[in-house]
């Protein structure tokens, strides 16, 4: 293992757990908050207003540090391309979605974005091609969506749940897309990058909600419904953003990625307890599998696995673990210590991050994170 490689390789301490749980809740939390609003107001505008707000306050803190956006308007094209791509594509989808589906399968099938992202850059990119491992995590990964929306397959594609699962499992595609893209952005500071396509992403979306949507035509939201609004806008992006890039600047992209176990969780946590939903056998198993198929991808369980059969059957290995005064040495023949772990290896997560359930470039540290 040489240098670089440790290097790349942050350890996680205990603030870097307790922050990743964090962003592992509030991302979670989106679902549920999405699932309150589309209850209140139709897709686009639930995406307008989470993106607006977001937006505003980003700008009112660059304003207030004096740290203005840049005026480029090539830069400023590349934003509304990747707010498309990174928000009001799979933003809207979601909702959608989740007008149909509960909040926590919505979760489990948008945690399928590293599976998508894989399979895109083995086909757009010269040096992220598909190895055993990335395609035996993909097969265990789509393996677990065949559990999860295979029976409502079979009752037709007209079933309600099948479209709402289809626009979930687009988003993913759509986050895989975003993350190639959103690569040309290195070098720019993160939050210019997120306040960028927020912006942007706020600019394409007012005239399609007043083309689509006519909000003055819509109720007005009771108390909980804005309570969800400035909650997914103000915790599930705007604080999401901050502990986003402060995990990936402590921990690294490696370990970031194990948000993507974590988000799922926390969505069917807070959509089985607060919204009363259920929680099926196959969600279960799908979940299981697409975990399984994560765990692949990033390889770093799989790693250490075979470090440890590696140094527990190694012939003679037992006696250079034992140590002075171990009870093996006082004859009683059993053997203390546990076998060496090695450090893992960058895998995929090593040139990805994770971002609101999907996988992202470690070269893209610069952009802002999806749902």
């Amino acid at each position: 293992m040489n240098a670089g490689r440790s290097a790349a390789q942050p350890a996680m301490g205990g603030r870097e757990w307790s922050l990743l749980l964090a962003l592992a809740a509030l991302w979670g939390g989106s679902f549920f908050f999405v699932k309150v609003l589309v209850a209140e107001l139709p897709p686009f505008t639930i995406v307008l207003g989470r993106v607006g707000l977001a937006a505003l306050m980003l700008n009112l803190w660059l304003l207030l540090r004096r740290d203005f956006m840049p005026g480029s308007v090539r830069l400023w094209s590349a934003f509304v391309a990747m707010g498309v791509l990174n928000n009001v594509v799979p933003f809207s989808l979601i909702a959608f979605g989740e007008t149909r589906i509960g909040s926590g399968l919505a979760a489990i099938l948008n945690a399928t974005t590293p599976l998508f992202t894989v399979f895109v850059a083995h086909l757009l990119t010269d040096n992220e091609r598909l190895t055993p491992a990335r395609l035996a995590g993909t097969a265990v990964g789509f393996a677990g969506v065949a559990v999860l929306i295979g029976p409502d397959m079979l009752a037709g594609m007209g079933h309600g749940d099948v479209v709402g699962e289809a626009a979930c499992l687009l988003a993913a595609l759509t986050y895989a897309f975003a993350s190639l893209y959103g690569r040309r952005f290195k070098g720019i500071p993160p939050i210019k990058v997120a306040t960028g396509q927020l912006t942007a992403s706020t600019l394409v979306l007012i005239p399609l909600v007043a083309l689509v949507d006519r909000p003055w035509n819509l109720a007005t939201p009771d108390a909980a419904g804005w309570g969800a609004l400035f909650g997914i806008a103000l915790l599930c992006t705007v604080v999401a953003y901050i502990l986003y890039f402060r995990i990936l600047a402590t921990a690294g992209a490696t370990n970031l990625m194990l948000v993507t176990f974590l988000i799922p969780i926390s969505a069917i946590l807070l959509g089985v307890g607060v919204l009363g939903e259920a929680l099926r056998v196959r969600q279960v198993l799908g979940m299981a599998l697409i975990g399984g198929g994560l765990a692949c991808i990033d390889g770093r369980l799989l790693r250490r696995l075979g470090a440890w059969r590696l140094g527990a059957w190694r012939p003679g290995a037992w006696r250079r673990r034992l140590r002075p005064g171990t009870v093996a040495e006082r004859g009683v023949g059993s053997i203390r210590g546990a076998a060496p772990v090695v450090a893992a290896a960058p895998g995929v997560a090593a040139d990805s991050t994770v971002s609101g359930g999907g996988v992202h470039s470690a070269r893209e540290r610069s952009r802002g994170a999806p749902e």
